[in-house]
């Protein structure tokens, strides 16, 4: 779209995303154009960084946090946009609950104790069984911040790893060669001396 509008330019918007009382970056936060389904997400210090255009709406959204939206201004002269953006945590209103005690803490103790929990519901008998537990587990898929935690570990081992692995000189066969080479000619013969 913005080829077929050519005054409407595109900028790089990036910017830090703290939480509310600014003391700690948020990572995972999803940032994201809706007109035009492209997006990114802060990185694990709250940086994030991706071209928009010029009058284009920004969201910002993340669990338990309250969404939030910016919108580029359509008359901006730079090329480039910075925000420090702060979320505030979602309050979420619960529904009621009326707590009704029993009139004596005697009447109370033996209601406990004359509670049958499989009687009353016979469908979760077995259900808390070591066995069917650990099944559960393993079959359950990752959550998100497994899936972020696994994917952030994998991004710090690439930047270990940018030039490869380090080698072990003690598998290395020509290391051994010119180890041997080394003792035929003699050169460790004259290390020895000092």
């Amino acid at each position: 779209m913005a080829q077929d509008d050519p005054e409407r330019k595109v900028v790089q918007l990036s910017g830090i995303i703290l939480n509310a009382d600014s003391t700690e970056a948020v990572p995972g936060v999803n940032i994201y154009v809706p007109k035009m389904g492209r997006g990114t997400s802060s990185n694990r210090f709250g940086y994030f960084s991706m071209p928009v255009v010029a009058g284009d709406s920004v969201v910002f959204s993340f669990i338990g946090l309250k969404r939030q939206a910016i919108k580029v201004p359509d008359d901006i002269n730079e090329d480039k946009l910075s925000y420090i953006l702060t979320m505030v945590e979602d309050e979420y209103a619960l529904a009621e609950v009326e707590v009704t005690p029993y009139p004596t803490e005697e009447e109370f103790k033996n209601a406990v104790l004359a509670l049958n929990i499989e009687e009353q519901n016979p469908l979760n008998r077995g259900n808390l069984s070591p066995q069917l537990l650990l099944r559960y587990a393993e079959e359950m898929p990752a959550s998100g911040n497994e899936n972020f935690r696994q994917f952030t570990n994998q991004q710090m081992m690439q930047t270990m790893d940018r030039y490869g692995p380090r080698p072990l000189p003690l598998l290395n066969p020509f290391a051994w060669s010119q180890f041997i080479q080394s003792i035929k000619r003699g050169d460790l013969k004259g290390r020895d001396r000092d």
